[in-house]
């Protein structure tokens, strides 16, 4: 089973860097926002601070001298500060949490806009559920510190500001000795952050494995039921399960470890005002309204205090999801385009191969030194053993990669001067690898053909032989085709898939085991269509089947990423080299 390594796992770096790139990025563009929230705190911390206040002349003017005049503006006064708090409350929690969404949102927009531009080899290197519990997971985490982070610098901290004023104008003695406990807590809590902040990183790591574990157990629930492997499965699924458990067991435990130091450090604060108020209000060097008015403010204190404690666990948990959000937006795309890059508008194109070299980042030499030529409007066969570097000359042509060496051109330029959007809106690309999107069937088919007609769809479909079986669909072209296309059958999905290259209408057609899912019939009624497609147009198949083979132009035999031999399918038979042994090979397999 698949395992995050250690390379996988979020490295701790300082905090403020990431704080203030939040800030900058984010949280500038919400100023006026913020503003008006934190005077909205400001208001609600001051009417807690009048509260504790409050209780001095409630308990020295009113219960101890019995003074009902002074009773009724003592209720109204606190009516009033118990409204405005209320209100002002109300105010910037909801600001707040409409804030949060936002800085989230945006987030999320910019990973997707990094991410639907990256290399597609950047794809190949990372874990589908690592990215999307970026896009889920992770963004709660964040916005939970932005909240959070932002309550605690706002209501929090004015809330404990104007508490311990109160404490001070009330006993400045005991004000100094009571608040002691604030930065000891302060100093506990830290040295649980760094902690936390790791805990959480792994976790969310193993959340992504297990995301990514799920998908491919649902899509491949078929294969998983015809090989019996239902308990193998389960088994990989609670490795990573117990092992997410124990992470958040630990997160839970180092989070509340706060608590318990929080309390007594508390606990020895409020013997130590007791004592001494008690003794001082005995003794009438003060009254008890002014103790009960500094143990409240106290009492009143520890609760924003608690809450800024745990500030830091939801704030080191946020970072450590921030910190894996930017080193994914950090990474530049390998495939760039040149400033003054130019617009391809091909109409009837040659395309050229001079001494391609290729190797994967795994270190795979692909092609080694391929050189050849697609003429305009020809039909190019590529042929040859599994790994002979077929598949990765179509992925070179419309730079999904780029060529380790040598040059790939397009009536005599190179590709690498073209813009990347107008070098593909020139070709079609049609995969055995179909890619069908959970939409109905005419948004399938005209994906990528913005402004398509619907008789431009409708032709595109006839010609691609999916016309009569689409109409037999309950809903025709309206029918939703679920997740992959999972029901429709396998070819199919296929002339979905050649209906939409046919619709795009490029100059460029890339045939990739096009008609490697039809049966019989259903490939020579599309064969028939991709014939009439190409005709005018220049043409690269990657194929088995005998038909394609045999109608192409010019065939070229490559072998361990070199050409071989070239020429038409009746020269090489002639030749008797590498290719009639493979033309051999296929008439045995068909026979």
């Amino acid at each position: 089973m698949n395992q995050p390594n250690n390379q996988s796992l979020p490295k701790i770096t300082s905090s403020w860097p990431l704080v203030r790139r939040v800030a900058k990025t984010y949280l500038k563009k919400h100023l006026s926002k913020l503003f008006l929230i934190l005077f909205l705190m400001l208001l609600s911390a001051a009417a807690t601070g009048a509260m504790a206040k409050m209780l001095e002349p409630i308990i020295d003017k009113v219960f101890a001298i019995n003074n009902s005049k002074y009773l009724w503006s003592v209720a109204a006064i606190a009516f009033f500060v118990f409204m405005l708090r209320g209100v002002a409350t109300y105010g910037h929690t909801v600001m707040l949490n409409s804030l949060g969404q936002a800085v989230v949102s945006d987030m999320q927009r910019d990973m997707f806009g990094h991410l639907i531009y990256a290399d597609v080899s950047y794809f190949h290197g990372q874990h589908s559920g690592q990215l999307m519990s970026r896009f889920i997971s992770d963004t709660v985490l964040i916005r939970s510190a932005v909240t959070e982070s932002l309550t605690g610098i706002g209501k929090n901290t004015f809330t404990l500001i104007f508490l311990i004023g109160v404490m001070f104008y009330q006993d400045y003695k005991l004000a100094f000795a009571s608040i002691l406990v604030f930065p000891a807590a302060a100093i506990a809590v830290a040295r649980l952050g760094k902690k936390l902040r790791k805990t959480s990183a792994n976790a969310q790591v193993e959340t992504g494995m297990l995301a990514g574990m799920l998908g491919q157990a649902f899509q491949g629930n078929k294969h998983i039921k015809s090989y019996g492997t239902e308990e193998f499965e389960k088994r990989r699924i609670n490795v990573v399960v117990d092992k997410i458990l124990k992470l958040m067991n630990k997160t839970y435990r180092t989070s509340a470890a706060a608590t318990p130091m929080a309390e007594v450090l508390s606990g020895v604060a409020i013997v130590v005002i007791i004592i001494y108020g008690g003794t001082q209000v005995m003794a009438g060097t003060t009254t008890a309204g002014k103790l009960f008015s500094f143990i409240a403010a106290f009492l009143m204190a520890y609760e924003p205090m608690k809450r800024l404690a745990r500030l830091n666990n939801v704030m080191q948990m946020g970072l450590a999801a921030i910190e894996r959000l930017f080193r994914m937006i950090d990474v530049p795309p390998h495939i760039q385009e040149k400033p003054d890059a130019l617009t391809l508008e091909a109409k009837t194109p040659t395309v050229s191969f001079k001494d391609v070299h290729f190797t994967y980042v795994d270190g795979t030499e692909a092609l080694k030194g391929a050189s050849f030529e697609v003429p305009a409007g020809k039909t190019v066969a590529l042929v040859g053993e599994s790994g002979s570097g077929k598949s990765t000359i179509l992925n070179l042509i419309p730079r999904f990669y780029d060529v380790t060496s040598g040059a790939i051109s397009i009536d005599g330029v190179n590709i690498k001067d073209f813009t990347l959007k107008s070098l593909r809106a020139n070709m079609a690309f049609v995969s055995q690898e179909v890619a069908i999107f959970n939409d109905t069937i005419r948004e399938n088919i005209s994906y990528g053909s913005e402004g398509a007609t619907e008789e431009q769809i409708l032709q595109a479909a006839k010609d691609a032989v999916a016309h009569e079986f689409i109409q037999d669909l309950p809903q025709g072209y309206d029918t939703l085709v679920g997740e992959n296309g999972v029901k429709l059958s396998g070819g199919q999905r296929q002339r979905i898939s050649i209906a939409r290259a046919m619709l795009k209408n490029a100059p460029i057609l890339l045939l990739d085991e096009a008609t490697s899912a039809l049966d019989t019939t259903s490939e020579r009624l599309v064969q028939t269509a991709l014939e009439r497609l190409q005709k005018g147009r220049t043409t690269i198949v990657v194929a088995h089947r005998l038909s394609t083979i045999m109608d192409a132009d010019i065939i070229y035999v490559m072998s361990q990423g070199k050409i071989l031999e070239q020429g038409t399918h009746a020269s090489l038979i002639d030749k008797g080299g590498v290719y009639a042994g493979l033309y051999g090979s296929l008439l045995k397999e068909t026979a």
